[in-house]
């Protein structure tokens, strides 16, 4: 076979695998349209594909035109990858700045080819410049904040691909670029550059395909233990966060319950409509007044509970009477003018070895002496009231 075709059979592998990532990344937008990142990285392998396509068919047929074309088909491609990276992560720039880097290369390319030419300043331009777009794109990427694993190999994973790009073009071209086309083929510079954009730029596809496919698992993993009508956790979601949390050592922690008052009432003379408008207000009220490490769920009916991570019992219960006031504060279309709705509350601290259960039931305690008592109040474990005989509950982690 002749050694011109095997050389670009060779070259084309590289492209060719960016093509089929480029379809999977296509084809998982497809499926979840929620992450228009993946259609940019689609787009991404499609333009890297056409570039290397067009060197290596070398179409068109000008030199200076396939520079050109090439050049821009390597840039979009680069700049499109760095934005769909950080826009997974929400930390994606503002989109004019991309044209302008783009006609800023490709200026750079035409004056060293059409005024001074000069391929060796072509090449450090591309590669320095690729390199350099990377990198800025991997350290603001390491800002964001991030426990899971996945999140930080593509980190490792972009920091390499952007660093490589200099001592490779250094140590593979030097300061003397081949003369013609055949040489520059049959360069270590070329064979070297093929190679590595094949190996680290598929460890990056795959890298970011399984922080893409990490990202629906949580999606899922959310949205089977999230409870549709609030947003707040279902049982299996919170008994799954508070476990988590459990296991982390030392701190205080404190239980929340809470429960509409005359709920079925509201239902009954206003239509569900209003209990849901009820329900939801309540859920966005203890969602946004949560910290980060806490956990708020909804167990059935009207009921809700959250759990404050490194909080005390006297914080938890301020916590507990502000929400109880914003609750009363609130008006609702669908009740009469002046008809308010409120809610009781029973809080207890976790002690050191307690079962779950144990506290559950003491803030539970609580709530039903706030119930007693005459609703609209708030019952701390340490009331005289939480005395009160809890009613029968089943829960456990």
């Amino acid at each position: 076979m002749d050694g011109t075709v095997v050389r670009v059979t060779l070259s084309l592998i590289g492209p060719s695998i960016m093509l089929v990532f480029g379809l999977a990344f296509a084809g998982a937008w497809a499926v979840d349209r929620r992450r228009p990142y993946l259609l940019l990285l689609a787009l991404t392998c499609l333009l890297f594909t056409l570039g290397a396509a067009s060197q290596i068919l070398y179409w068109p047929r000008d030199t200076g035109a396939n520079a050109m074309v090439s050049g821009t088909l390597y840039t979009a491609a680069v700049l499109l990858a760095a934005q769909a990276i950080l826009q997974r992560s929400g930390r994606a720039c503002p989109w004019p700045w991309y044209p302008l880097l783009l006609a800023g290369f490709m200026a750079l390319m035409a004056y060293f080819f059409y005024v001074d030419r000069n391929l060796l300043a072509r090449v450090y331009i591309q590669n320095f410049g690729y390199g350099f777009i990377l990198l800025a794109a991997a350290l603001r990427l390491g800002t964001v904040p991030s426990d899971r694993h996945v999140d930080r190999i593509l980190f490792w994973v972009l920091l390499a691909f952007a660093l490589h790009f200099f001592p490779r073009t250094l140590m593979t071209m030097g300061f003397a670029a081949p003369v013609g086309e055949r040489p520059f083929a049959d360069s270590v510079f070329w064979q070297t550059l093929q190679l590595s954009l094949a190996v680290l730029g598929a460890s990056l596809a795959l890298a970011i395909f399984a922080a893409a496919f990490s990202d629906l698992l949580d999606d899922v993993r959310r949205e089977r233990n999230t409870d549709p009508l609030t947003g707040t956790l279902n049982r299996r979601g919170f008994d799954e966060a508070v476990a988590a949390r459990l296991k982390k050592p030392g701190g205080p922690a404190s239980l929340v319950l809470c429960d509409v008052d005359h709920f079925k009432r509201i239902n009954d003379l206003h239509g569900h409509d209003a209990g849901d408008a009820v329900l939801m207000m309540l859920g966005r009220l203890l969602l946004d007044s949560a910290g980060q490490d806490d956990a708020v769920g909804r167990f059935g009916g009207e009921e809700f509970v959250v759990f404050l991570a490194a909080t005390g019992l006297h914080e938890a219960t301020l916590r507990a009477e502000r929400l109880r006031t914003a609750v009363a504060a609130q008006r609702f279309a669908h009740l009469q003018d002046g008809e308010m709705v409120t809610a009781s509350f029973g809080v207890a601290e976790f002690r050191p070895g307690e079962p779950w259960e144990g506290l559950f039931k003491r803030a539970d305690t609580c709530l039903y002496a706030a119930k007693n008592g005459g609703r609209n109040r708030t019952v701390a474990a340490v009331d005289p009231e939480a005395a009160t005989p809890a009613r029968p509950t089943a829960l456990s982690l």
